[in-house]
């Protein structure tokens, strides 16, 4: 019997926590860092912003992390039409030493170095997957609309595995507004992965962008969207990095809750646009 994400609804608002914001750039990586006011060893995350994006198009969802106790960096770079993929992975590398290392407000705010996970959006969510491969620090890894990334996240994600969670866009959604094939990327995930279909969702709707980004079709902040895969993520982290058992049901590939539906084994496969006879293998 599946489990049911029954407090998807709770998660999907802020925590109790009191947030702080400062500025990554005084490491010398420029962006910005969240945390809760206080609490020591604390899980910490590096979050990827999509494609001609930065942290200001998140950040009431990097509020909403550190409002559940997590430390979140966002770096502010590869923010131009020709991003390197590859240098933006080896950032959200970075970010995510820096958060574990460096002492946060009076020194009253500390990461666990064991509690460690990449999440991303869009482009960010391809990076976050490049930049966990053969990478022992990080502990999961959470992509929300992954896109297409050089080189490919789809085919990375043979080699990781971390316990994985991707959100992928409703199938009533426009595939358009849909790059890259987050199912797929799932599928190949060589570890524990859970995938989550998110109903009348896609890809721009998750960037809590302006008007200006909406007026020329590269956005639409939906609300809706932001608030179910918020809790989605916020869930998976916590039961990841914190071993919370009460969230351990946003780690089962087969959760079932409202506003989502989860996809594995043969329905997987078939949204990821694999034949039965491509999901099969041979050792020979």
């Amino acid at each position: 019997m599946s489990a049911n994400l029954k407090q998807l609804s709770d998660l999907s608002k802020r925590g109790p926590h009191r947030v702080m914001e400062g500025d990554l750039g005084y490491t010398g990586l420029p962006g910005k860092v969240y945390a809760p006011a206080e609490g020591r060893d604390l899980p910490g995350v590096a979050f990827g912003h999509d494609w001609r994006r930065d942290s200001t198009a998140y950040v009431e969802t990097l509020r909403h992390l550190a409002s559940w106790g997590i430390v979140v960096a966002a770096p502010d770079t590869e923010t131009g039409l020709t991003p390197d993929h590859t240098g933006f992975a080896a950032d959200l590398e970075t970010a995510l030493q820096i958060v574990a290392g460096v002492r946060i407000g009076n020194g009253n705010i500390t990461v666990s170095p064991g509690k460690l996970a990449l999440v991303g959006h869009g482009m960010g969510g391809g990076a976050a997957v490049l930049a966990a491969v053969d990478n022992q620090k990080v502990a999961a890894v959470a992509a929300a609309y992954p896109s297409n990334v050089a080189p490919s996240a789809v085919e990375a994600a043979r080699n990781l595995f971390v316990p994985g969670l991707i959100v992928g866009p409703g199938e009533d959604s426009d595939s358009l507004f849909n790059p890259g094939n987050p199912a797929k990327l799932a599928y190949n995930w060589a570890g524990e992965v859970s995938y989550r279909s998110v109903k009348k969702a896609d890809q721009r709707g998750f960037s809590e962008d302006g008007i200006g980004a909406r007026l020329i079709g590269l956005g639409k902040s939906d609300s809706k969207n932001q608030a179910t895969t918020r809790g989605l993520i916020t869930g998976f982290l916590l039961h990841q990095l914190e071993e919370d058992k009460k969230y351990a049901a946003f780690s089962d590939p087969e959760a079932t809750g409202k506003g989502f539906t989860s996809l594995f084994g043969d329905d997987l496969a078939q949204a990821a646009g694999l034949s039965r006879d491509d999901s099969r293998f041979s050792l020979f």
